[in-house]
C-alpha cells in the first residue's frame, strides 16, 4: 500500500460520471477469473489488485463503478477533527458506486459499523481499503460488502484524514480512477478503466457462454483436448 500519487488539493465531486448504468449488474453475475482472462488478451494483465486484499465475506461477489477517496495519518489533529473529515466522507460518496480508499496507512480501521450502516442507508455497493477494518461482526450485519487487507480495533480518531475525493490512486502498483469498475469476488479484485468496460463487459459474457458448452461437453464424455481445440477455451 501507500504508493498513491501525492495528495493534491481539495475534492473533485463536480462532474462525477453516473453510478446507475448497468455494468455492475452484468460483471456480478460473472466472476474474476473470466473477467482477467479478457484483460489479459486485450494486453492488461496487471490490473489485479494486490491479493492481500480480502473480502469480508466471500460468499458474496461485488462489481461497480468506483469513486476514490486518499487520506493520511496526521497525529496533530483532534478526535472532533478526524470524525467530521471522515463523515464528510461518507457525505461524498455517490449513491450505487463502489468506494475505494488508499489509506497511506496500515496501522488503523479505516472501516467500521457506524460507517457501513451509513454506506448501506446512502445505497453503496461495496467498500474496498488498502487498510484496516473493525467492528466486522457488526459489518457483516449490516449487508456492505467489504475488502480490506487487515482487522485492528484501532479507529481513526485523532490520527487520519481523509485529504482527495474523486482524485486517481494506485493501489498495489495500479491506477485507479473515478469511473473505473471494480470486480471482486473471493479469488481477488481487480480493476477495469471505464473506456474499456462495454468491451471487457460483453467479452467476459461471450466467454461464460463458451464456457457453458465446454462444461458441457465434458459432462457428456468429450475427451478435454478435443474439447478444447472446439471451443478453443479450458
Amino acid at each position: 500500500m501507500s504508493d498513491s500519487p501525492p495528495p493534491s488539493s481539495p475534492d473533485a465531486s463536480v462532474g462525477l460520471p453516473d453510478f446507475c448504468d448497468g455494468y455492475p449488474d452484468r460483471l456480478e453475475k460473472c466472476y474474476t477469473g473470466a473477467v482477467y482472462d479478457v484483460l489479459r488478451t486485450m494486453g492488461l494483465p496487471e490490473q489485479i489488485l494486490p491479493r492481500t486484499i480480502r473480502p469480508l465475506d466471500p460468499t458474496r461477489a461485488l462489481a461497480g463503478r468506483i469513486f476514490t477517496v486518499s487520506g493520511h495519518a496526521d497525529f496533530s489533529v483532534d478526535g472532533h477533527t478526524t470524525l467530521l473529515e471522515w463523515t464528510r466522507m461518507l457525505s461524498r460518496a455517490p449513491g450505487n458506486s463502489v468506494v475505494i480508499c488508499q489509506p497511506n496507512d496500515d496501522t488503523l480501521a479505516h472501516m467500521g459499523e457506524l460507517s457501513a450502516e451509513t454506506f448501506v442507508y446512502k445505497g453503496i455497493r461495496g467498500y474496498l481499503c488498502d487498510g484496516g477494518c473493525r467492528d466486522t461482526v457488526r459489518i457483516l450485519e449490516t449487508g456492505l460488502r467489504v475488502w480490506f487487507r487487515y482487522h485492528t480495533p484501532r479507529d481513526v480518531v485523532g490520527r487520519w484524514v481523509p485529504d482527495r475525493f474523486g482524485e486517481p490512486i494506485v493501489i498495489g502498483g495500479v491506477a485507479i480512477r473515478t469511473g473505473d469498475y471494480l470486480m471482486a469476488d473471493r479469488d481477488g479484485a481487480l480493476i477495469i478503466p471505464e473506456e474499456i468496460i462495454e468491451e471487457v463487459t460483453s467479452k467476459v459474457e461471450e466467454v461464460l457462454r463458451t464456457e457453458n458448452m465446454v462444461r458441457t461437453a465434458i459432462l457428456q464424455g468429450v475427451d478435454p483436448v478435443e474439447a478444447y481445440l472446439q471451443h478453443r477455451k479450458f
